[in-house]
């Protein structure tokens, strides 16, 4: 486990632009003018474009539903390109072969993966034949800041419902670097701006459940005993819950009531609550959200605070899916009846460990709740951005916008 004094959590903003499916040209287009307009450079704007174009060709060509989105990453000094590329299948058999330089698929650019990986800041990918891939190439401005050498902390992945352009999703994250328990400023609700147009795209035929043969629900794992923490003596109710020292870091996951444009407007709000928001427990950060949600639809919220010693406090309202995962074991975290920003009953907080190479898993009702650590397998070993991904196209359903966050434990 770290320290209880170490550095904060890496965090960064991202925000999903660009989905693309079947259409490499449009792929290219689009990967060349977010690079232009981040400022990335000129040099490093090319590499992007040819990266994206490789990447494109290949899901084109080989893969099933596959679908690639083009994100933005944000810190406060420097902007970046993320490349996620999702597909439900066939899965690569022999991935080592094909990160070997110079080796490509057939009617490719010829590049290959391992050029990808090479043109790339940050390249991961996972493979699970019968089930698809998900890779993930970042680029950040030559020379990359220094500040950018540590794995984010949090990442996560959102998708509106078919036939949406908004999402009324929403996931963020903020570090908590106070030494000392400090009282939180109050929250004051402003004006949020309407959802960002974007180009519609069918999500149906790339986020349908795929769950493999044998999987169970939670339930029955539980009853098993073989898919759940033993927690028992490391779980509680906590009645005045107190930050611990040092660094931590807040996590959030929203799921405004309905879909499209107005439902995004919540998730907005929240998202804007939660980063300008002081407060420094959950139950906190909730008040706080809760008072930016008045006058919109509402929304299931879940938050969580990750301290640096895997200590975890954990405050729920509404039906925001929320675990603890390791490799074999999964263990749910409960949540309360409620719409945040309209009706709260007494807020409840939970406390409990999070074991070194776990992640906490929070995800909407767009996902079905019937995976199994057993369908994460390898999963987990990955960066948080190809996890929520990876459960995405595992879990999501037709019928609503969908919305995954993973947060990594002490490592």
């Amino acid at each position: 486990m770290g320290a209880v004094n170490s550095a904060p959590p890496a965090l960064v903003d991202c925000e999903d632009v660009t989905w693309v499916r079947d259409q490499p040209a449009t792929a290219r287009g689009a990967a060349a003018a977010l690079g232009r307009r981040i400022g990335l450079g000129e040099h490093r704007t090319s590499e992007l474009v040819l990266a994206v174009a490789e990447l494109a060709t290949n899901m084109d060509k080989h893969s099933e539903d596959g679908s690639l989105v083009l994100r933005v990453l944000r810190t406060p000094q420097v902007a970046g390109v993320e490349v996620l590329v999702v597909d439900q299948g066939p899965g690569i058999a022999d991935l080592p072969a094909a990160l070997r330089d110079g080796t490509s698929t057939a009617g490719t650019l010829g590049i290959g993966l391992g050029a990808v990986r090479r043109l790339a800041d940050t390249f991961d990918i996972h493979s699970r034949p019968g089930l698809g891939t998900v890779q993930l190439a970042r680029f950040w401005p030559r020379p990359t800041p220094c500040s950018l050498d540590a794995e984010p902390s949090v990442g996560g992945i959102t998708r509106p419902i078919s036939g949406e352009t908004a999402c009324g999703d929403a996931w963020a994250a903020r570090a908590d670097d106070q030494t000392h328990p400090t009282p939180a400023t109050p929250y004051t609700a402003g004006d949020h701006k309407p959802a960002r147009k974007a180009e519609a795209f069918d999500w149906a035929a790339v986020t349908s459940p795929r769950l493999p043969a044998g999987s169970t629900t939670p339930a029955k794992a539980e009853r098993t005993g073989t898919d759940r923490l033993r927690t028992a003596g490391r779980s509680a109710l906590v009645r005045s819950a107190t930050p611990g020292p040092g660094k931590a870091m807040l996590v959030m996951s929203c799921d405004g009531l309905g879909h499209g444009p107005i439902a995004a407007l919540a998730g907005q709000a929240a998202v804007q609550a939660l980063r300008t928001s002081t407060a420094r427990t959950p139950e906190e950060a909730m008040q706080h959200v809760h008072q930016a949600l008045r006058g919109t639809r509402g929304a299931a919220v879940a938050i969580a605070r990750i301290e640096a010693d895997g200590r975890v406090l954990f405050c729920g309202v509404g039906n925001i899916t929320a675990a603890i995962v390791t490799d074999s074991t999964r263990a749910n975290l409960l949540s309360h009846p409620g719409i945040v920003g309209h009706q709260m009953r007494s807020l409840r907080t939970y406390e409990l460990q999070l074991p070194p190479h776990a992640a906490l898993i929070l995800h909407s009702d767009g996902l079905s709740d019937r995976w199994t650590p057993g369908d994460l397998a390898g999963l987990l070993a990955h960066r948080p951005a190809v996890i929520a991904a990876g459960l995405l196209r595992l879990a999501g359903t037709r019928r609503d916008d969908a919305s995954v966050v993973v947060a990594r434990g002490p490592r």
